[in-house]
């Protein structure tokens, strides 16, 4: 009896914490504003990995073009040396302090930024796993070194990090959940808003756990798949 009681009495509090006053908006939206922070981010982070370790793969060797070398490892040291969390508080409270742009823009910035220094060290990484040979019969068939890259060590490189480019997607999604301290309604601060409003913190931790875990199983399916893919079309 006491344990029919006690699952009733959980399975209400859950209620509470979900479907009462339509609370699952609340955690809807959340889940909107992370994927849209992580989608965006995300990419953001491609370009910038992708510049980044392209101009100090080409000027590592070159002492003319050090100093752009010292410039993207500085930027590298200085992302990876600092909590996220100092980051986007840099970037909400004083970067974009007084220009009125979106909490959400500027946690895409941060983001983006941060997530670029790891991926050009993926990058990088790639790029030195393609046997140099390749690029030597590139440019002894005549292709210049811009064209070699391009057309030849990228997508073998691209290819490569594919498995680490998705951990890396998957980490970010999960770095998100300190958004809600520049007032966006990320999953987390969802789980918060409705612990406040329900005087009760356990489920909403459960439900947000359990979103989370769908998202990322979610994705590393189909990342799965996608590999696969890749694989298939390279046979």
């Amino acid at each position: 009896m006491n344990l029919m009681m006690l699952s009733a009495t959980l399975g209400e509090r859950f209620y509470t914490a979900f479907f009462a006053e339509r609370r699952y908006m609340l955690y809807l939206k959340g889940v909107g504003n992370t994927l849209l922070i992580t989608v965006f981010a995300l990419l953001l982070g491609i370009v910038i990995g992708l510049f980044v370790s392209l101009v100090r793969f080409t000027t590592k060797n070159k002492p003319g073009l050090r100093w752009a070398y010292h410039i993207c490892q500085g930027y590298i040291n200085l992302v990876r040396g600092t909590p996220v969390m100092v980051q986007i508080l840099i970037f909400y409270n004083v970067i974009f302090s007084s220009s009125g742009i979106d909490p959400v823009f500027s946690a895409i910035a941060c983001f983006g930024i941060n997530s670029g220094a790891y991926v050009a060290e993926i990058f990088r990484a790639g790029i030195e796993s393609v046997d140099s040979g390749q690029m030597e019969a590139a440019r002894t068939l005549g292709l210049s070194y811009r064209t070699s890259m391009r057309s030849i060590v990228i997508p073998q490189a691209v290819k490569n990090i594919l498995p680490t480019l998705g951990n890396e997607f998957i980490s970010l999604l999960k770095e998100t959940a300190i958004v809600g301290v520049i007032s966006i309604v990320d999953i987390t601060r969802a789980s918060q808003l409705v612990s406040a409003s329900s005087f009760d913190i356990f489920p909403p931790l459960m439900i947000i756990s359990a979103i989370y875990l769908i998202l990322v199983l979610g994705l590393s399916k189909m990342l799965n798949i996608f590999e696969k893919r890749m694989a298939g079309d390279n046979v």
